[in-house]
């Protein structure tokens, strides 16, 4: 069986209320990477503290991290978040900054939009309301940067439609090389303000038939697929047991992590590697994920 390509999303929007373990300044997220892919995983998601931060300004925020990252291990496979912006260009500079320094592997693509609010009463939408929107024109730009960067996509899949995106420039043979989709499914918390039982505003049940029907989507296409639950527990619901069964790769992390108890990433990672360990499959290290994913090289 291919071997389990591990995803940690070591920080996202998370503070220390809610987990002190979350690693936040550049120093402490170049050892929570470290930590991570020594314990299984091959490519660490990371965020910057400010999503409005553009430009060669963000970029550089993130290269405080990635830099170290790269040199205690050349093999790295890294990936940033997205940022705030007024126009596209400027939304996504620092990202062709980043494929330029020749540190990053992949970045970040989230094929459709959607409605996403916090928790109101009853479990329905909070006063903070917006319509998350990546429309096809920026979809189609953020391919060719991708392509040209020498980068592989992680796409985020918030829900069918976004898979049915992915799938439709996949099989049109306009998906950038090394693409990976992160199949969400929905957590008991909220992903923005972590409510349990708040408002679910993205993913299908994260249940064997939640999974068939993704992958029903996907249908007989060699494209790799990993499954995530931010505002949840991937591991815990059963989830990752299941991808791992049939064939897909997991992210875990902090980022995502919703329950009663407050893990490290590293813990986390372990989880997933004991799991890959009792079903028989065997984790990849970043070398083999590149090449599982077939990520292009400069």
């Amino acid at each position: 069986m291919t071997p389990l390509i591990i995803t940690a999303a070591v920080n996202g929007s998370t503070k220390r209320a809610r987990n002190p373990n979350v690693p936040l300044a550049p120093h402490e997220i170049v050892a929570d990477a470290l930590e991570c892919m020594k314990a299984g995983a091959a490519i660490i998601h990371t965020h910057i503290e400010d999503y409005h931060m553009t430009g060669q300004v963000a970029a550089d925020r993130y290269l405080e991290s990635y830099r170290p990252i790269v040199q205690a291990r050349p093999d790295a496979i890294l990936c940033p978040s997205a940022t705030i912006a007024d126009t596209v260009e400027l939304r996504w500079k620092y990202l062709e900054i980043l494929a330029e320094s020749g540190v990053m592997r992949m970045g970040t693509l989230d094929p459709g939009s959607l409605n996403i609010a916090n928790s109101g009463e009853n479990g329905l939408p909070g006063s903070y309301r917006e319509v998350y929107c990546v429309p096809f024109p920026e979809i189609e730009y953020l391919l060719e940067l991708h392509t040209r960067g020498h980068i592989g996509p992680v796409l985020s899949i918030y829900g069918p439609d976004h898979l049915h995106a992915t799938m439709a420039y996949h099989r049109a043979g306009r998906m950038s090389p090394g693409a990976l989709p992160h199949l969400y499914f929905a957590g008991d918390h909220n992903s923005m303000d972590m409510v349990k039982g708040g408002f679910n505003h993205f993913g299908l049940l994260p249940t064997r038939t939640g999974l068939e029907a993704y992958l029903e989507i996907i249908g007989d296409s060699t494209l790799p697929w990993s499954v995530a639950i931010p505002g949840g527990d991937v591991t815990g619901t059963g989830l990752s047991r299941l991808a791992i069964e049939r064939g897909g790769h997991v992210r875990v992390g902090i980022e995502d992590y919703a329950g009663d108890d407050k893990p490290t990433n590293r813990q986390l990672v372990a989880q997933v590697v004991a799991l890959a360990r009792e079903i028989g499959r065997p984790i990849a290290g970043p070398r083999e994920a590149a090449e599982i994913l077939g990520l292009p090289r400069r």
